[in-house]
């Protein structure tokens, strides 16, 4: 067992560090996380164009996606310390803190904040009496045995799964099999996580006109189509258009969908829902990337395709 992690630069040792200490903090930073991201979906699902205002964070958070990793390696390009990356996230979410306080502060006590979405018999009667109140572990039962939350879950995972895995191995799929050139490859990554950012802004306010279910339904479908693309074009230049425009109808699938779900959600159970359903996408995000390097150890990398075509199946079907 290793109990502790020494950074080293020029063969001096910079710092010495619990490495119990560190998965401790990226575990309390996943459970703040995914409070934050369920909360906030919870919050933008019942406003008004919920699809555009869902959209819109997902699109900035693709920002922050592709501006990190370019800042972080400028930094140690410019023989900046790495670590010091961290005094810069740590100042951002001081200020997303603050920023959210401010926001929020009179948030329980608006009474005007109920959902334009949900059935008035979904929402919660005001009464200071709680004795036929359900309680939160009756509502939490409730909500993971619902067949939305259960159906959501299962998209968001093969979803979440799919996303994950062409972003870590397609670069590897085009070194091996398409000849690419490992010092320019990575900018097809990038491409990628363009395209997502850009479909969050792009697709996902027309897809409230038309209707969330057929818009993703029509993503799913194309996203099949690009996937086979990347898959049996013989050409890197092809097969880096092709992801982009990939990511471009992967983006707007997690805004699109979580819109439909809150819409099939009474408001009460809609916090303890979204939040079950999203739950499943970071360990969708794990299990499949991991799968298809234990694969791609006997199989090569093209075990990639296959896979995610048959994640957007399970996304169809549920």
């Amino acid at each position: 067992m290793i109990n502790t992690l020494a950074l080293y630069k020029d063969g001096d040792t910079l710092v010495t560090v619990s490495y119990m200490g560190i998965v401790s903090a990226f575990l309390l930073l996943g459970f703040g996380m995914a409070m934050s991201i369920a909360m906030n979906n919870a919050f933008c699902a019942n406003l008004h164009n919920s699809t555009t205002a869902l959209g819109c964070i997902s699109g900035a958070y693709g920002i922050g996606g592709v501006i990190s990793p370019l800042f972080a390696t400028l930094m140690v390009s410019h023989d900046i310390r790495w670590t010091y990356f961290h005094t810069i996230t740590l100042a951002m979410s001081v200020a997303n803190l603050l920023l959210s306080s401010f926001a929020f502060r009179n948030y329980e006590d608006n009474a005007t904040m109920v959902s334009q979405r949900a059935p008035d018999s979904a929402i919660p009667p005001m009464t200071s009496n709680n004795d036929h109140s359900p309680s939160r572990l009756q509502m939490f039962k409730k909500a993971i045995q619902d067949r939305t939350t259960i159906l959501g879950s299962l998209f968001i995972f093969a979803y979440q799964g799919a996303e994950v895995s062409v972003s870590d191995w397609i670069v590897s799929f085009l070194i091996s099999y398409r000849g690419g050139d490992s010092r320019r490859v990575g900018y097809v990554s990038a491409g990628f996580w363009a395209g997502i950012t850009l479909g969050q802004f792009l697709i996902v306010y027309p897809a409230h006109r038309i209707g969330e279910k057929i818009v993703v339904g029509l993503l799913v479908v194309g996203a099949i189509g690009f996937q086979l693309m990347t898959w049996l074009i013989p050409n890197i230049i092809g097969e880096a258009v092709a992801v982009a425009i990939l990511g471009l109808l992967l983006g707007p699938l997690y805004p699109c969908s979580t819109a439909a779900f809150a819409k099939l959600l009474p408001r009460s159970m809609q916090l303890v829902s979204l939040g079950f359903i999203s739950a499943p996408g970071s360990s969708g995000g794990a299990v499949f990337p991991f799968l298809t390097g234990i694969l791609a150890q006997s199989m090569g990398t093209m075990v990639l395709h296959p896979i995610c075509l048959v994640l957007y199946a399970v996304m169809i079907i549920s």
